[in-house]
């Protein structure tokens, strides 16, 4: 990791950069699988499943008895753990249910609003170099929450052709029947414009590499909604001589050990910190069976040396990180401070993983410094707020002569005359 000691503000943005490829790039390699999915459906998916992930399947789609009969290979105490995780993800995103508003504005005008449930979601569970059940329920649960309809999820295959038996056995739980032997940009593709096994969605949910975060924006643009553009994942500390050094590490190591390409920032106010952290980074990480991984997204990572807690919470917040450690005595003034961030972990018994796998939290979370202005997925995410309002005969002949002084100097006279016929209109007239 490097080290920057009190670095000017101008050299922020480029010292704390992601280290990720040119959307441009990117996007080459992206539009001609979309392409392709959408003109040639489910032969499409199989081919590139045998590009990609190096098998051959005959069904897309995940047999319903292999879905029922997951629990068999599922060992007893994980299936407890997600049995626990089940339980907390539901009753916090439960309390996130919002209540119909009516009231009356004025004398006979009425205005609601209630909360829809978007009727067909997708959800994208990546599997790659590890199976996540756990984003099965922090996607799946919400979006059973919320009332969808029909619930498609998509997750690559194992090297045998066949699904996790973890992550069936979650989508099990949780009620989702309808499981896609797909990944990468390609099951995007499908998820937008349907196949012959894969119905066509109305939103995109879920984690994955630059190219599916690619292949989520692409979808944007043909009218997919998407809940937002969650790329490598990414942790940063904020800690000082309060925080245990062997916690920080090991904190850091556990964002590290996702990918290459994630990025892990530690903030403190002494390079005495950060040296005693980087000791136990060095020993815990020999001992991690993903060690490779780690060291490289260590090479992209940096810890920064701010004296001051003001100018380490402006850093922070400029970087705007999924996920945000904030391990420091004065912990009340630094979280009033923080703007910018996906999730928050607050003290020295508060480790990232607890919001990645059980505490309750949402671990889909905005990356790449959009925590500025996205928020990580909630059962808001699976609903539409649609409005209403009544009117009755007396409320428009208070109301009226508003909206008509408005739309006249608007100068949308068709506006004007649509209450002006229903003020001067008599029952007699009909």
């Amino acid at each position: 990791m490097k080290i920057l000691v009190n670095p000017s503000k101008k050299s922020w943005k480029k010292e704390l950069a992601r280290p990720v490829q040119k959307t441009k790039d990117i996007e080459k390699i992206v539009k001609p699988i979309m392409k392709k999915v959408k003109r040639q459906g489910d032969k499409a998916l199989r081919k590139f499943a045998f590009e990609y992930d190096h098998v051959e399947i005959e069904s897309i789609v995940v047999d319903p008895s292999e879905i029922e009969n997951s629990g068999k290979h599922v060992d007893k105490t994980l299936k407890s753990a997600i049995k626990t995780a089940k339980s907390n993800i539901e009753k916090f995103h439960k309390l996130q249910e919002t209540p119909d508003l009516s009231t009356e504005i004025m004398d006979g005008v009425t205005c609601m609003r209630r909360s829809v449930a978007i009727q067909k979601v997708g959800l994208y569970v990546p599997g790659g170099t590890a199976p996540l059940f756990s984003t099965v329920l922090m996607l799946g649960i919400p979006a059973k929450l919320a009332g969808c309809q029909e619930i498609v999820l998509c997750t690559p295959p194992g090297p045998k052709g066949q699904v996790h038996p973890a992550i069936l056995y979650a989508a099990k739980l949780i009620g989702i029947t309808k499981v896609i032997k797909a990944g990468g940009a390609q099951a995007i593709a499908a998820l937008a414009y349907g196949t012959e096994s894969v119905p066509n969605v109305d939103k995109i949910f879920g984690p994955g590499n630059q190219y599916v975060t690619a292949a989520k924006q692409l979808a944007a643009k043909k009218g997919v909604a998407i809940d937002m553009p969650a790329g490598p994942s990414e942790v940063l500390v904020y800690a000082d001589k309060t925080a245990i050094p062997a916690f920080v590490a090991a904190d850091l190591l556990s964002q590290a050990e996702h990918g290459a390409d994630s990025q892990v920032v530690l903030v403190c106010p002494s390079e005495t910190i950060v040296n005693k952290v980087m000791e136990q980074v060095d020993q815990q990480l020999k001992e991690l069976p993903r060690q490779k991984t780690a060291e490289k997204a260590l090479k992209n990572s940096l810890a920064v040396v701010i004296d001051k807690m003001e100018t380490a919470l402006e850093l922070i917040n400029e970087y705007a990180p999924e996920h945000l450690i904030i391990n420091v005595e004065n912990e009340d003034k630094a979280v009033a401070g923080i703007v910018n961030a996906g999730s928050v972990f607050i003290g020295n018994y508060t480790p990232e993983s607890a919001g990645d796998y059980a505490s309750g939290t949402n671990h889909t979370l905005p990356t790449n410094g959009y925590a500025r202005s996205f928020s990580g997925v909630s059962l808001d995410s699976f609903v539409k707020k649609i409005t209403y309002q009544k009117i009755t005969e007396q409320g428009l002949k208070e109301l009226g002569p508003v909206i008509e002084v408005m739309a006249e100097n608007e100068q949308l006279m068709a506006h004007k005359q649509a209450v002006s016929i229903r003020l001067n209109y008599r029952k007699k007239d009909k």
